[in-house]
């Protein structure tokens, strides 16, 4: 057994030296997600953040993104991204925070802002790809796709950082939802859980084209559909109801549904109602 176990630590020494080890650490990862939702909305830690202790969080996170740059260990990744990143702050903040709002308008569940902010999975997903996509636009590999990831641990929801989202996008339930990498989605956008936005198929030599539908403005799709296809656009002002497969487009003001049959028998059996939907 000792001889096994030494051969199987031997190899796996060698192999560990052919990987990229020019990562940052998932604990690193985690860190900086958590501490940028956390600066942004501070009542996610549960307190009243001086502007100090704001200050202070600031320059930490500052200092973590710095040492994320540096264990990428990408030689040529251009400078000033830190600074260009944190500029864009400041507007990604103004952008959740409507997006808040928008979901407070769309869900008559919800109270306030804050109870979107601090309850509302859809809502966590969607900041954590606001922030992932502008790594991703600077080209920064690696961080933007770990930090969606760990998004869609949480939540269950799972958007590429590739992907383009327009404003007041909404998401209700949202566990199951799947957003490929080159899906464009409009403004005002609202999708349920378990939507599919994906490829026909998967191949690697599709790896630099658009693979992924276009959903238009005040598009609506409910719970379960799945529309496939990077060239699959869902017109404008459309309405896609559930468990719908769409690999086609379809035009602007159109209602697209899956027909069933739903059947109710009482207790002895005997039809009682059949109608279709």
């Amino acid at each position: 057994m000792e001889n096994i176990i030494d051969g199987f630590v031997e190899k796996l020494y060698l192999r560990m030296q052919s990987y990229n080890m020019g990562l940052p650490s998932p604990q690193q990862i985690e860190d900086f997600t958590d501490g940028i939702t956390r600066f942004m909305f501070p009542l996610l830690c549960g307190k009243n953040m001086t502007a100090s202790c704001l200050n202070d969080e600031w320059e930490r996170l500052q200092r973590l993104f710095a040492d994320l740059l540096s264990s990428l260990n990408h030689a040529d990744l251009p400078e000033n991204l830190s600074h260009r990143f944190f500029s864009a702050i400041p507007s990604i903040h103004e952008q959740l925070l409507e997006e808040a709002a928008h979901f407070l308008r769309c869900d008559p569940a919800a109270k306030t802002v804050e109870e979107v902010i601090l309850c509302y999975p859809g809502y966590y997903a969607i900041a954590i790809y606001r922030l992932a996509n502008e790594l991703y636009r600077m080209k920064i590999p690696v961080l933007p796709r770990a930090m969606s990831e760990y998004a869609h641990s949480k939540t269950g929801i799972d958007i590429h950082p590739g992907a383009t989202i327009g404003r007041n996008f909404y998401i209700d339930h949202g566990t199951g939802i799947v957003i490929g990498e080159t899906t464009e989605i409009g403004d005002n956008v609202k999708i349920y859980q378990g939507v599919t936005l994906g490829a026909m198929y998967v191949e690697k030599s599709m790896q630099d084209t658009k693979r992924h539908p276009t959903i238009e403005d005040n598009v609506i799709i409910y719970a379960g559909s799945a529309i496939l296809g990077g060239n699959t656009v869902i017109g404008h002002n459309t309405i896609v109801g559930g468990n719908v497969w769409l690999t086609e487009s379809v035009a602007p003001n159109s209602v697209v549904f899956h027909k069933t049959e739903i059947i109710i028998k009482n207790k002895k059996r005997k039809l009682i109602k059949s109608e279709s939907t």
